[in-house]
């Protein structure tokens, strides 16, 4: 069995906490109503690939961070203040070594909505570097609706098995087995599974080192 984390809201609502940013606040800098960030916050519901990283992003955080959470013994640098105390400090990137190597019964998952799983299949500490086994159900997308996400960094995808549907911009690329993608980040993008078998590949995210506040 993979180890248990945990869930996905606790980190964020430590990290909103620590910065001193309302529920509110934080809603607004991402663009979804305080409800379903309250509902991810207390585990009733997960965020979508597209909504965490807009999580991330607002709070000045790296999905890393998500994972592992704060550091018992870290020292939060000063909040940067702005409009409601929505520019929030850039916490640690450290987190702990996950690795050298990583067995298949001890990968760190993360369930996320619309169908997506996310397996860390390593990581270093100091760096922002999000190194995953990537899962999309059939159905599966990086976000709930038809918009487009975008977040600082690159990002690199191997597809294993099954078929994505990649947008980049006004482009539209169907991926098979052993197809790759690349392209930065701040590209608006989305992915999607339109069959019937799940879509799995290895996806290597590069996150800035400078976390971009809104």
């Amino acid at each position: 069995m993979t180890p248990a984390l945990p869930p996905v809201g606790e980190r964020i609502r430590e990290a909103r906490l620590r910065d001193g940013i309302s529920l509110r606040g934080l809603a607004r800098a991402v663009g979804v109503s305080a409800s379903l960030i309250s509902q991810i916050e207390t585990g009733k519901s997960r965020p979508s690939v597209s909504t965490l990283y807009a999580i991330t992003k607002a709070l000045g955080i790296s999905v890393e961070d998500v994972f592992d959470g704060p550091e018992p013994d870290a020292v939060p640098a000063p909040p940067r203040v702005g409009p409601d105390r929505v520019v929030a400090t850039a916490v640690q990137a450290a987190g702990h070594r996950v690795g050298p190597v990583v067995r298949p019964a001890g990968r760190d998952v993360l369930q996320l909505d619309s169908g997506v799983t996310w397996e860390r299949l390593g990581h270093l500490p100091g760096t922002r570097v999000d190194f995953l086994l990537v899962t999309y159900a059939p159905g599966g997308s990086s976000s709930s609706g038809d918009l487009l996400m975008r977040h600082s960094g690159a990002e690199y995808g191997y597809l294993i098995e099954g078929e994505l549907t990649v947008t980049l911009g006004f482009e539209e690329y169907r991926l098979g087995p052993g197809d790759a993608v690349s392209f930065p980040s701040t590209t608006p993008h989305r992915y999607r599974n339109d069959g019937v078998v799940p879509a799995v590949g290895i996806w290597y995210v590069h996150e800035d080192d400078e976390p971009t506040v809104k």
